[in-house]
């Protein structure tokens, strides 16, 4: 899951970044409002961290910016542990939850897929298509009761798909989902990783849309 974070403090948004790669999200990290602002407008994350007192455009304008743009997607806000009022005007703005600093990670990337799964209309905790199930926070796959080994880029494309099930993809959008800004992406990246799923996960799980993209096939019965 491709995430920003926005936080101008050197010393926490390194920790943060490392500690949330290695708990396999994709990290962009912008240290300003304006910057952050761009970002948000330009760039199709699936969550934002953001801190509110930001040099150049304070944190609770770029999150108005954004919604005034009719940009849904989450946005968790940082806050100062005694600062109630940030809290309150945060969330009166827009945000859809926050942590408090010093900041716990194992919390933060909890919230963070918990946010990410109920904007898609996904309230449980594991992702379910057919006899697949994907669970987030332990990284795991199985399919009828087996488990399923998958690299690191797979897991986060079937997650990407199971996420927007019934939904189709373009080869664009699934590569700004699983990688992150600036990482090189080979030109059929997408289409190995999909062939992989396939021989893994069985071929009728994700269909290819000629000239479109790929969608993950909903659970018989669902709407």
């Amino acid at each position: 899951m491709r995430i920003l974070l926005v936080e101008d403090d050197s010393l926490l948004g390194d920790g943060l970044c490392a500690g949330l790669r290695q708990m396999a999200f994709q990290v962009d990290w912008v240290r300003d409002g304006i910057a952050a602002e761009h970002a948000l407008l330009s760039e199709p994350y699936v969550a934002a961290v953001l801190d509110l007192s930001l040099p150049g455009k304070d944190g609770l304008a770029v999150l108005a910016a954004v919604r005034k743009a009719r940009i849904g997607l989450p946005v968790l806000v940082l806050t100062a542990r005694d600062a109630i009022g940030d809290r309150v005007r945060g969330l009166d703005a827009g945000a859809d939850d926050y942590v408090m600093k010093p900041v716990d990670l194992q919390e933060l990337a909890a919230r963070l897929r918990a946010l990410v799964r109920r904007s898609h209309g996904q309230p449980q905790e594991r992702l379910e298509a057919q006899d697949v199930v994907l669970d987030p926070a332990a990284r795991t796959v199985h399919k009828a009761g087996e488990a399923v080994a998958l690299s690191v880029r797979e897991f986060d494309l079937l997650q990407t798909l199971m996420l927007n099930a019934g939904r189709v993809l373009s080869r664009e959008q699934l590569e700004q989902q699983i990688y992150s800004r600036g990482q090189e992406v080979e030109s059929n990246a997408i289409e190995f990783h999909v062939h992989r799923l396939r021989r893994k996960l069985g071929q009728p799980l994700i269909q290819t849309v000629r000239g479109i993209g790929y969608v993950l096939m909903r659970v018989p019965g669902t709407p």
